[in-house]
């Protein structure tokens, strides 16, 4: 902007500069503005306060994560309780045939023979013959397995007072090992 003096009155006069498109803010743009800004003021707030209906969302999301960790943890305490007492070499000669696979985790054939032994002793109940496994990476099973003298990928079968009565080395089917599992339970599971 500039300024003039009038020829006649001496008086000031103001010079305005052409205005181009975006110079002055019209009515509705100011009005739009200020709306804008009130959202986001509200947007703030209402972000910092939680309403009902947030409130009640967090807490359904946080009841199925509740429930998620709390079936988990269910499901996980079932799991460890089983593994436990598999691997619980205590419980030969408690009155009951037992089983006891001298096992490697690492070994792929000692994995594949517990498959076919679970599979074969399907036929009988915890009741009448008890599956339990030496883990020769843990101190019990190594001791199991030194005291034994026997190799990983080994089947030892005691009779209920704890006596050796059998032991199948190597891989064997699970067709195989249900004959030998029923030939081990007619022998020794009425001695409980």
């Amino acid at each position: 902007m500039g300024s003039l003096l009038c020829p006649c009155c001496q008086a000031v006069k103001v010079k305005h500069r052409k205005s181009r498109p975006g110079d002055q803010m019209s009515k509705k743009s100011r009005t739009n503005k200020r709306k804008q800004a009130q959202v986001a003021k509200q947007a703030d707030v209402s972000a910092a306060v939680p309403n009902r209906r947030a409130i009640l969302k967090m807490a359904g999301g946080g009841a199925v994560g509740v429930l998620a960790l709390g079936g988990a943890g269910y499901v996980g305490r079932g799991w460890y309780l089983a593994y436990a007492a598999e691997h619980d070499l205590t419980r030969i000669g408690q009155g009951k045939p037992v089983v006891v696979q001298v096992h490697d985790p690492t070994c792929t054939i000692c994995t594949a023979l517990q498959g076919e032994a679970r599979a074969a002793l399907r036929d009988f109940g915890e009741c009448d013959m008890l599956y339990l496994i030496a883990d020769i990476k843990q101190d019990a099973g190594f001791a199991f397995q030194a005291k034994h003298n026997v190799p990983h990928v080994t089947l030892v079968l005691f009779d209920g007072a704890g006596e050796v009565q059998q032991v199948v080395t190597g891989m064997r089917d699970s067709a195989e090992l249900r004959t030998i599992f029923a030939g081990h339970f007619a022998a020794h599971g009425a001695q409980s």
